[in-house]
């Protein structure tokens, strides 16, 4: 017996897995570049940090389960709630401004589509603890400068305020 993937995952055979982790590596190299530090969280959190977030209508969106010590948990669809639990856990202790980012593969249970799958990589950069717009603009500059490395320029992307 011969078996396949689930539907809306992806295997990476080593020329995929070099693509991947060649956008990865000029996704880290321009975050480093504005000081940017890397952290990670689990993959499986608590199912109520996402319902705290987003409220019960994101249950159906999630692949959650019963683990073996009877508590509800789920696969995370995104970082933020990770990342907010982390910060909160040492407020106290942390260098202002927090500058910290994470490439994470995510999973969300919806039907696959072209461009939509289960399973997804994400790159993320937050700011925590600059007042102003300073952090929003440099977040823009980081998303500019990553653009840039890939080749791209202005004729291939545009800025625009927000409508």
């Amino acid at each position: 017996m011969q078996f396949e993937s689930l539907p809306g995952f992806r295997e990476f055979y080593p020329e995929a897995c070099a693509r991947r982790n060649h956008i990865f590596g000029r996704w880290r190299k321009a975050a480093h570049a504005f000081g940017f530090q890397e952290y990670d969280a689990p993959v499986l959190e608590p199912l109520e940090l996402y319902i705290e977030k987003s409220g019960e209508e994101i249950v159906g969106q999630l692949f959650n389960f019963e683990d073996r010590g009877g508590r509800a948990v789920a696969l995370r669809p995104e970082m933020t709630p990770s990342l907010a639990r982390l910060v909160a856990a040492k407020a106290n202790s942390l260098k202002r401004p927090v500058k910290w980012f994470n490439i994470g593969e995510h999973y969300r249970y919806e039907r696959p589509q072209k461009g939509r799958l289960r399973a997804f990589f994400q790159f993320n950069a937050d700011i925590f603890g600059e007042p102003g717009p300073g952090a929003d603009a440099e977040l823009i500059l980081l998303l500019v400068q990553t653009l840039k490395s890939f080749g791209l320029g202005s004729s291939d992307f545009k800025l625009r305020p927000p409508q």
